[in-house]
């Protein structure tokens, strides 16, 4: 039964979730669980990596280290791989 996972396995609105400044933090129950590093892993792959990966677009653009022609461009890209898969 090593094997099984917990129900939260994976999950990023659970072991990810975004907090009241606007960024993704991990609860402290997730910083004692062993699995910690594989389901981050698990959590932020996928269809979620284009969400996390567009929320750090944003995040630059609103900061002022990407311009509005490289945000467009990066989230134009993400939306181009959302649709392929």
């Amino acid at each position: 039964m090593e094997d099984e996972k917990p129900s939260c396995f994976g999950d990023l609105d659970q072991v990810f979730p975004v907090s009241d400044d606007g960024l993704r933090h991990s609860p402290e129950k997730c910083m004692a669980c062993d699995l910690k590093t594989p389901c981050l892993r698990a959590a932020i792959s996928g269809e979620n990596q284009v969400v996390v990966e567009g929320e750090k677009v944003d995040r630059a653009y609103e900061s002022g280290r990407m311009s509005f022609l490289a945000r467009w461009s990066r989230k134009k890209a993400l939306h181009n791989r959302r649709m392929k898969k």
